[in-house]
């Protein structure tokens, strides 16, 4: 009945899973062949065992080619690298012909077999080689066919099986340390601010995002610290609210299942400010959005695959990366994405989760080094950050579109103030603020200032069409229609698609 071979096959089954933590990752229906896999046993992570009776050599040469096409699937949905598989043959003869090319390992690609027949008929000289060649001690205990059974068989797949079904309940419960909340209370309050920037100027207005907490250089180097957390609960339209609201619902639940509530709320933190710190160092706009924050999320998926390499591989390692390299890719190539928080992101919520760890996986060494680690680089590029930077670190582009903002809900005086600071520090590269306060000076009919401001723009930026238009007007007001009309066909020479340039230039030779 072949009671001593199904004895044999599930015992040495049911010790590589207590003794030496393999785990089933594929099983036959009839339950013949099983393949197992350990993240500890570098010379054989993955052991395959089948109870077949060899009769023929060809039938085995035939049955190590199938092995070697499943082996090169594993190898590449949960290692990547090459691997050699053992694979053992529970028979109770070895083949009637020569078998030696057995003997000798099978490769495939990347993947590499090397073939152990168990045999029945001399099973302690079997099991002898057998730990030879796991380089393990194996304590199967040899039992003669008459104090084997049906039942006794049963009772050892059994407790097999339940050892596998075991591990892979502790492998889910990895999965299920909480249930999301954090992640509900984030997406909560983003909605809630978004609703509020609405009714208050618009979420796409740049005096409302600074208002409501944007990352705002000028104001950190002041002093408002806060700004380097407050950004990631703040979005700039709807799309970018939907878009991160989606993706913290999809990834950060995730994450907060894996690393409980507390772990994730300070993951989550501390990533949105590294992310803030990064576009503060690396860049001089005007940003906001949680964006940062959900790619600490990604960090630490990453930090939980060091962790748990092979389970990370096995449920989503292949998705989290390409998602990585997908966002950073688009980051890059596409213009107004705050790619340097979304790196800073990345790496401070892996540093995060390397201090607070897994639940129940406390290795206190690590967590230590993480720590020291991220308060020294955090300390360093909050010192260089600061020192690189000066109190007007945006661009004139966003400097003018702020001041425009404060112009439209008629806070002129700010908008000045804020103008002329930026001048100042930026003497030599702020034509588009200069204009501005042309603009504000001549409604103001303070018209040799606007005269002022409005050369300076030109002196800095030849090719500045409508400055070259209003210093048009202004020239007229003065009466110096000679010098209008220069400037005139000069915003004529630029674009001379503008009608208005034109009209304007025939009234100045009307006055000629």
């Amino acid at each position: 009945m072949g009671f001593k071979e199904d004895y044999l096959f599930w015992e040495t089954v049911k010790q590589l899973s207590t003794q030496y933590d393999y785990r089933m990752i594929t099983v036959t229906e009839n339950h013949k062949e099983i393949w197992l896999e350990s993240d500890k046993n570098k010379e054989f992570p993955v052991i395959r065992l089948i109870r077949h009776d060899l009769d023929w050599a060809n039938w085995l040469k035939r049955d190590i080619d199938r092995t070697l096409q499943n082996g090169e699937k594993i190898r590449r949905k949960l290692y990547k690298k090459p691997i050699t598989i053992l694979s053992i043959y529970v028979s109770k003869f070895a083949p009637v012909d020569d078998y030696e090319f057995s003997l000798q390992p099978a490769l495939y690609q990347k993947t590499k077999v090397n073939t152990f027949i168990l045999a029945c008929e001399s099973i302690p000289d079997s099991l002898q080689n057998l730990e030879h060649v796991l380089n393990k001690p194996l304590t199967i205990q040899v039992l003669k066919a008459e104090d084997l059974d049906e039942d006794k068989v049963l009772t050892l797949k059994q407790e097999a099986i339940s050892e596998s079904v075991k591990k892979t309940k502790a492998e889910q419960k990895v999965f299920q340390n909480s249930k999301p909340f954090f992640t509900y209370i984030f997406i909560a309050i983003q909605i809630a601010v978004f609703i509020l920037m609405e009714f208050n100027g618009g979420s796409t207005n740049s005096k409302t995002l600074i208002e409501f907490g944007a990352k705002y250089s000028p104001y950190i180097i002041q002093g408002e610290w806060w700004r380097f957390f407050s950004p990631m609960i703040v979005h700039i339209g709807f799309i970018h609210l939907l878009m991160n609201t989606f993706s913290l619902y999809l990834i950060g639940a995730e994450v907060e299942r894996i690393y409980g509530n507390a772990r994730f709320l300070f993951i989550y933190i501390f990533a949105g400010f590294a992310g803030t710190l990064g576009s503060f160092i690396m860049t001089p706009n005007l940003s906001a959005g949680a964006s940062g924050a959900i790619f600490g999320c990604f960090g630490a998926l990453l930090y939980f695959g060091i962790v748990y390499p092979k389970l990370f591989m096995r449920s989503m390692g292949s998705s989290v990366i390409v998602l990585i390299i997908i966002n950073l890719v688009y980051g890059f190539t596409v213009s107004g994405i705050d790619n340097a928080g979304h790196i800073g992101g990345l790496i401070g919520g892996f540093l995060a989760a390397g201090v607070v760890h897994l639940p129940k996986a406390k290795n206190l060494l690590r967590q230590l080094a993480f720590l020291i680690g991220t308060a020294i680089l955090t300390f360093i590029l909050l010192q260089f950050g600061f020192n690189h930077q000066n109190s007007a670190a945006i661009d004139d582009k966003t400097m003018a579109m702020l001041a425009q903002d404060y112009i439209d809900d008629g806070e002129k005086d700010k908008a000045v103030e804020m103008l002329n600071k930026y001048v100042d520090e930026n003497s030599d590269d702020a034509p588009l603020s200069l204009f501005i306060l042309g603009n504000l000076s001549f409604g103001k009919k303070d018209i040799y200032q606007a005269r002022d401001y409005y050369e300076k723009a030109i002196e800095q930026n030849p090719e500045f069409t409508e400055a070259h238009y209003n210093l048009a007007l202004v020239y007229m007001n003065l009466g110096s229609y000679k010098q209008a009309k220069e400037q005139a066909q000069k915003a004529i020479e630029l674009a001379p698609e503008k009608k208005s340039y034109t009209k304007l230039l025939k009234e100045i030779e009307n006055q000629l």
